[in-house]
């Protein structure tokens, strides 16, 4: 007997429609986490079948450290030596030595009382928001969607100011102070911003806070490592942010998410983060990748940054436009069919740079997003430029 009814969901029909909108997108695996590597179209469920190594500027693996044996190595030996996976939430039985280590040593990094690991970096920015349970928050409109997911979560009222902008956070917390008392508020905000690579004004923003007597909370994730304790702690802010996240996934090379704060917030927010509770903890071997590649990032650090000024001045050269002011080059094409084009034409030439357009980025600043490598050889940087250049002249657009 037939339903009467339908209610089921049209996937098909949905995956049409992101077509003809140019908005489906698929995995293409690549054989290895380096910044050269073997690329493959979408294979579906089948295995893929690699072309030629290509090079891939579109990782947050900043330091190049995923790759690199000595973290490799403490991986293994945390498997061998603990197991491969926590087994169990940590507040059960998958509390292990591997976690503590990295949290002491988080701490430390971010001159913070503790720190508290989580099975993501999406996990601890969702979890961290609906523990803190406030009355409101206030969020750059840039921030990444797991703070924005995890608004959501918290049913708190949002605020959103204007990107990287004190003044008109000042001015949505005296207009929010006029009119209603006794909230809770929490300030949210990125350090450095994935998509426009900018980096937040966090000793302006600490001044607003706590004239209004807020708390504050920084997504350190794309900065982490990058910098010593983060854009935090490199401008010397430790003691003024209240709540300090970061991954262990970009320039740690590992797997992985933390909060690093007082000891109350982390004894807070292990008894009430769900994304913490009701999750197994994290792999030891990702933990103890994470604190040996956290050793070993002050030996890249330099190369990173000689490799992202090379970069950049040779694609402004070029002609280009390149967008923010770290580590991050967006270098901004404008149509979104054209970025498409460019990155096509970029493939071709073996180097991996993904468009990013709309909805991920506002209409008409559609681009190319370039991450280069601690491990990227000025060769390499320099090949990419003259990719960058041949590309432009084919799409029409240099």
């Amino acid at each position: 007997m037939s339903p009467r009814h339908d209610r089921g969901f049209d996937l098909a029909g949905r995956l049409r429609e992101r077509e003809e909108r140019d908005l489906r997108r698929d995995l293409a695996p690549v054989d290895r986490v380096a910044g050269r590597a073997r690329t493959a179209a979408d294979p579906r469920g089948e295995e893929p079948v690699f072309g030629e190594a290509a090079l891939v500027f579109a990782a947050n693996n900043y330091l190049g450290l995923a790759g690199d044996e000595r973290v490799a190595d403490a991986a293994a030996r945390a498997a061998h030596e603990i197991g491969t996976g926590a087994g169990a939430s940590r507040l059960i039985v998958g509390d292990t030595p591997a976690h503590r280590s990295l949290e002491r040593a988080l701490a430390a990094e971010k001159s913070t009382e503790r720190a508290l690991a989580f099975s993501s970096g999406y996990a601890a920015n969702a979890g961290t928001i609906t523990a803190l349970d406030p009355d409101v928050v206030f969020s750059d409109r840039l921030n990444h969607a797991s703070i924005i997911d995890g608004v959501r979560l918290s049913g708190a009222d949002v605020e959103v100011y204007d990107h990287c902008d004190p003044d008109a956070l000042r001015e949505a917390m005296a207009e929010r102070d006029r009119t209603v008392e006794g909230e809770s508020w929490l300030v949210v905000t990125d350090s450095v911003f994935s998509m426009d690579g900018t980096v937040a004004p966090l000793a302006a923003l600490c001044a607003v806070t706590e004239e209004y007597g807020a708390w504050l909370m920084v997504d350190d994730a794309h900065a982490t490592a990058v910098h010593e304790g983060g854009i935090v702690g490199e401008r010397g802010l430790a003691d003024r942010v209240d709540i300090q996240l970061g991954t262990l996934s970009k320039a740690l090379g590992a797997q992985g998410g933390f909060v690093a704060g007082s000891e109350t917030l982390v004894e807070h927010l292990l008894n009430t983060a769900r994304s913490f509770v009701f999750s197994t903890g994290l792999a030891p071997p990702a933990a103890a990748a994470a604190e040996r590649a956290l050793e070993l990032a002050p030996e890249r650090r330099d190369q990173l940054r000689a490799n992202t000024e090379r970069l950049r001045a040779g694609l402004e050269t070029a002609g280009y436009e390149v967008w923010g002011e770290s580590h991050i080059l967006p270098v901004l094409v404008g149509d979104r069919e054209d970025a498409l084009a460019l990155d096509e034409q970029l493939r071709e030439a073996g180097v991996v740079a993904p468009a990013i357009r709309p909805p991920t980025v506002p209409e008409g600043t559609s681009r190319i997003r370039l991450a280069p490598q601690a491990t990227h050889t000025s060769a390499e940087i320099d090949r990419v430029v003259s990719a960058f250049e041949m590309a432009g002249e084919r799409v029409g657009l240099l």
